[in-house]
């Protein structure tokens, strides 16, 4: 019987499908924050550059 279940595979890649989309838009939105924060401090530091030379 346990056998029987674990080879049993239909459904399978419905949830394969969902994990990998999952853990696709786990690492994009990881990746947006990072060069969110990286465009904001390069934004910060043209702006005190403009501050200087005024």
């Amino acid at each position: 019987m346990l056998r029987k279940l674990l080879s049993d595979t239909t459904g399978a890649s419905a949830l394969e499908y969902a994990i990998i989309a999952s853990l696709i838009s786990v690492a994009a939105i990881g990746a947006f924050l990072v060069l969110g924060n990286q465009s904001k401090a390069n934004m910060e530091s043209v702006k005190a550059a403009y501050e200087q030379a005024s």
